[in-house]
This record gives structure tokens, sequence and C-alpha cells, in this order.
């Protein structure tokens, strides 16, 4: 929505779609659009410098932490692109710095300053998590941090029962509901703003398709009839349209491909018709409401056949039966029969009080007549012979508060019946809020990686810390301009050693304090601790979800994860020589240039990764530091 806010601010008309690959034309304010990316990558600098100071730093570790933040060519790549990556590393700095300064307000509970950083967190954790859901990361941190204050404040037999509740409300309040708070309106205003019917509307449910501008659902009939032309929605969240296409299946029975598709077509069409053993649908005679029991046919209008299922199972959910198309409109069986019944209605109430199905409130199972199962459709994806679209499938347990054995009316076509009224279609927000959120997740786990392709722009999360593959941004023609996404090496390996370090003197520590060593005072001890801690499980917290995800992933994945181990870096730096009394003033002066003289080096040798590079690539040596790198034409 802020990139949309900049737009339009400049003029955009909303025309141009951003296909990959193509040139933008004059009428599109793209460099507007860029802008307001790259301020959020700009202020990345101030918040890590000002982070690093809350979090105890010496300056030397300050200005470093800026300096390498400035100074990272995948950061900068990124945050000139109309991506949303610069805003979600943006709002997980903001949300560290908050932390870091509500941390140094203990000493004050409930103080004007202690209420306004603890909120701040909370704002910051709603802002982050409406970016991406990546933002759950470092909430998880903050939360983290919550539990071990909780737990010391729990061991302080000084703190009055009162204070402790105080303590527990104001955690819950500005860490828990503020933030939901934030994420919420995000949603209300996205829903006030996208109020015009669009080509991703199926993802949504059909009562809420309904009040969308441009969108008919609400003027269609309002009853159903035989001899409706109409499309059936699956009310279990993510859910889609029942649809049918002229592929058959490669196994199982080799008939016609039935699945759930979210997206309008006219492959997503089908006629309400009557048994075979009853007359066929006329026009011209009375006509036949459709009500709970009915049993009926389901034609597939675009090819003619009968939605089918027989004892053969499912291509990807074996326990269940599989669904076809079979026949045409003369030639079918006793497996084309369908009972229909009614769970209930939106509006109507229960079972008993609904008269008539309606199309868009009623809420219909189909059970199969001969084998008793029921048609489903769970997010369960097909191969890509069955282009990645959802599976449908007759589920042989009957489980009535299965929502993925319920479907309602969407479209629906019927001269001679009545349009509807808007009037009995509204859909709340709650409903619709979750209901994306969950359509959201569907989509999010669907990302997986193909089998059948190998996808050169993927990476495994390994690759990342030291930097074992890099990403093409675009085009790689000599004719083109070339972004090439990949860190500044010695931040991104540095940051990776950092972490092996940290975990092998925190044990030398430990192994000493054992041995009655005394290495630290206990200020600077407890100070070592929470530095590390929030360096450390920051980016464990970040890094270890994408080695157990399905979805596929790429390098831009680290760049949140990057932080903490830049702040771990400055950190180990920091403690063992910049404030460390072993070395002298000469020696701290010399070790901070020599940092700093190698992060600008290496972001000059590497900046045209991030600004440009033109003209043949294989012209620009020096750029391939490891052989995994495919910068590089073969």
């Amino acid at each position: 929505m802020l990139v949309a806010l900049t737009g339009l601010l400049a003029g955009y008309d909303g025309s141009f779609e951003f296909k990959s690959g193509e040139v933008y034309p004059d009428t599109v304010p793209y460099v507007a659009m860029r802008v307001m990316m790259a301020m959020f990558g700009v202020a990345l600098v101030p918040l890590g410098w000002y982070t690093a100071v809350e979090l105890g730093l010496s300056w030397r570790a300050c200005h470093l932490v800026a300096l390498m933040v400035l100074c990272d060519v995948g950061w900068l790549c990124i945050s000139r692109f109309i991506l949303l990556d610069s805003m979600l590393l943006f709002f997980t700095f903001t949300t560290v710095f908050c932390l870091s300064k509500f941390h140094n307000q203990q000493y004050q509970s409930f103080s004007f300053d202690w209420w306004l950083w603890l909120a701040a967190t909370g704002v910051s954790i709603g802002c982050v998590t409406s970016v991406k859901w990546v933002g759950l990361f470092v909430t998880a941190l903050v939360g983290l941090y919550t539990i071990e204050d909780l737990w010391d404040k729990f061991g302080d037999l000084k703190m009055s029962v009162r204070d402790q509740c105080r303590h527990w409300g104001a955690r819950i309040a500005c860490l828990i509901v503020l933030p939901i708070l934030v994420y919420m309106a995000s949603f209300k205003i996205h829903f006030l703003i996208l109020n015009h019917s669009g080509p991703g509307d199926a993802q949504m449910s059909s009562l809420f398709q309904a009040n969308l501008v441009g969108n008919n659902f609400a003027s269609s009939p309002l009853e159903i009839a035989f001899g409706s032309r109409v499309t059936l929605k699956n009310m279990g969240y993510g859910g889609g349209l029942l649809h049918s296409h002229v592929q058959t299946y490669p196994v199982g029975s080799n008939q016609q491909q039935v699945t759930c598709y979210h997206y309008k077509d006219e492959n997503n069409d089908w006629m309400i018709l009557p048994r075979w053993d009853e007359p066929a649908y006329d026009p011209n005679n009375p006509m036949r409401y459709l009500a709970d029991g009915d049993v009926i046919r389901l034609g597939h209008v675009s090819t003619t056949r009968n939605l089918h299922s027989h004892p053969i199972p499912a291509p990807v959910t074996k326990l269940n039966n599989e669904v076809s198309c079979y026949g045409n409109s003369t030639i079918g069986d006793n497996h084309d029969y369908w009972v229909v019944e009614v769970v209930d209605d939106l509006h109507a109430g229960g079972k008993d009080h609904v008269n008539r199905i309606h199309s868009l409130t009623t809420r219909l199972r189909f059970r199969h007549l001969a084998l008793g199962c029921y048609l489903r459709a769970a997010n369960a994806i097909l191969p890509q012979w069955g282009f990645k679209q959802v599976e449908v499938s007759c589920d042989k347990e009957n489980n009535p508060k299965d929502t993925h054995t319920y479907w309602n009316v969407e479209n629906h076509y019927n001269d001679r019946l009545p349009p509807g009224e808007a009037r009995f279609y509204k859909s709340p927000f709650l409903r619709d809020f979750w209901h994306l959120n969950v359509a959201m997740m569907t989509s999010n786990n669907a990302l997986i990686p193909d089998p059948d392709k190998e996808d050169i722009l993927a990476s495994k999360p390994f690759d990342w810390p030291f930097l074992r593959l890099g990403l093409r941004m675009c085009g790689w023609g000599d004719s083109q301009t070339k972004y090439y996404l990949l860190g500044t090496p010695v931040i991104w390996w540095g940051g990776a050693t950092s972490l092996i370090l940290a975990v092998a003197s925190l044990v030398i520590y430990l192994m000493r304090m054992q041995r009655r060593y005394v290495d630290m005072e206990p200020r600077e001890w407890d100070h070592y601790l929470y530095v590390g801690k929030i360096a450390f499980l920051g980016w464990f917290l970040h890094f270890f979800p994408f080695m157990i995800m399905g979805r596929v992933t790429y390098i831009h994945h680290y760049l949140p994860t990057l932080y903490f181990a830049v702040l771990m870096l400055a950190h180990m730096i920091d403690h063992f020589v910049f404030s460390s009394r072993r070395f002298t003033e000469q020696t701290k002066w010399i070790t901070f240039g020599l940092c700093c003289f190698t992060i600008v080096f290496c972001f000059w040798w590497w900046k045209g990764v991030a600004f440009g590079i033109d003209g043949p690539i294989n012209d620009h040596w020096g750029l391939k530091w490891r052989k995994t790198w495919n910068i590089y034409e073969p």
C-alpha cells in the first residue's frame, strides 16, 4: 500500500502490470517508487548506528556497524528495486532498535519513556509482520526477550504481586494486542482501498467478492434451480473454484481431470442437471428449484462431460477416490450422481431454516450416491501434469465439520430467474481477514521447488552465510544492464565467522568460570551475554525456519538474518579488541582502520553488481571469487 501510495502521488494510473522484462512506458513513475523504496534502505544506516549505541557497543564498533550496513552491496541492490525487502529490513531494524531502547529503560519501569519504547516495539512488530510474515521471526526474538525478562522479575521477591501483574499486563497490551491491532488495521485499509473486482478475486470468499465494485455476483439470481449454470466455490480456507479441462489424468482412470482453480475461467462453469433415469432438462417445463437431498448431475459446460467418481485412488490423496469428468450429454452412468446436502445458510441459519438453496450464502456438501464419499478440495497440489492446481477428490470419511467438503454457488446464470439484491450479501471483516490470511499461507506453502525443472535462481539456507551462490536479478544479455544480488563478501564471511567465534568463546568462558577464573566483572559479563543473545538468537530465529520450510528459497531471504550477523561481528571485534584492556589505543586505531579499509575496498570492488554492469559481463574481470557464482556466461 505504501508503494501504491507513492505511485498515486506521482501520477501512476494503474494500467501497467509490472510484468517481468517489460520496458517501463513514460506514463509509469517508477523512479518515484524506487526512490521511496531506496529511502527505507537509506534509513538502515542511522538505525544500525543508533541500535549499536543502545546495545552499549563502543563508538568504534557503532561506526563499524553503520559502515557495514552502508557498504553491503546486497542490501544496496535490493533497496534499489520496487520490492518489499527494504521495507522488511527497515522495520526489522526498528524493532531491534526499539527493543534495545526499551531495555535501557528497565531501571525506571512504567515511566513515560518506558511506555513509549515498549509501545513503539509493539507498533514496529505490527509493521514488520504487515510487510512480510518473515517479520514473525524478529517478533519471536522480542518474545524470548520478554519471557526472560518476566522470568527474572518473577524471581525478584522484593517486587509486589501488583507490580508483577502490571508488568504482565503491559507486555500483553503493547507486545500482543497492539501489534495485532496494527496488523488488522492494515488489512482493513487494504479492503477499503482495493474494493474493485480483479483477476485474483477467487482467492477470497464468494461473499467478499460480491461486495466488490465491478462484480456481478450480487445481481445473480438468488435461488438455484435445475438448468442453472453455476460455478462452485470450495469454502475451505484457500479454496478455489471447481474446474475441469480437456487434459486427462496420466495415472488412475486416465479420464478428464477435475481440479480446483483460483482464477476465473469458462472451464469453471457447470450445469445442474437431473438424473439419467429422469426426463432431460427442458427450459419450457415448470421451474424446479434445487433442494436438500436432491440427486443431481453436474455437467461440465465447455466439454459436456459429467462430474464422476469411482473406486480408484486419487492421484495425490491416495486414501480418497479419484474425481474425474466422464461421458457426455447423452452417455453416463450412476457414478455421475451426487446428493446435495445443505449444511446451513450464512444468513438464514441452520439447515432447518433453509427452504431453498441460495447462491453465495448456502453451504453445501456433495455426497456421491454410489460410493458415499464427499467431494473435497483440501489444498493438495497436483504435479506439473495437473498445472499445479489443487486436487479434487472424493473423501471416504464423512466429517461434517470439514470445511474442505463445503461448497457454495458463486456465479449463477439462469435467464428464467430474477436477479438478486445486494442487501442479501454482507461479509464481516473478521471472516474476510481470517480467510485472506489463510489463503496467503496456502499460496506461500504452494511455492515448492519443482522437481521437473531446475531453478537456477533458487538456493538453500546453507548457501547463504558464506555466499556460496548469488542471484541474477534480471536478464544477462550484453545489451542489458545487469544486477547480481550478492553481499559484500568480507561482511557476509566475517558475520558468519563471528557467529562461530561467539559460540566457541562462550563455551571457553563457561569452562574457565567453572575453573574459578575471573575474566570479566559481573557488569561486563551481563553485557557480553545480552548483546550476544540478541545477535545470535536474532540470527538463529531468522535462519533456522528456512531450513525446515518446504517452500523454495532464495538468497534474499537471508538479508534480514544478515543484520544480526553484522551485530555479532561488531560485538566480537568490540569485545576482543576495541573494549579490551590488553591492547593499546594505537592497536585499536590500526584494527579499526584496517576493518574500515577492507569493508570500503570490498564495496568499491563489488559496487557494480548493485549499481548495474553494462556491456558483456565477461569483460569485467575479478568478480568471481567463488567458482559457484554464476556471474560470468559459460
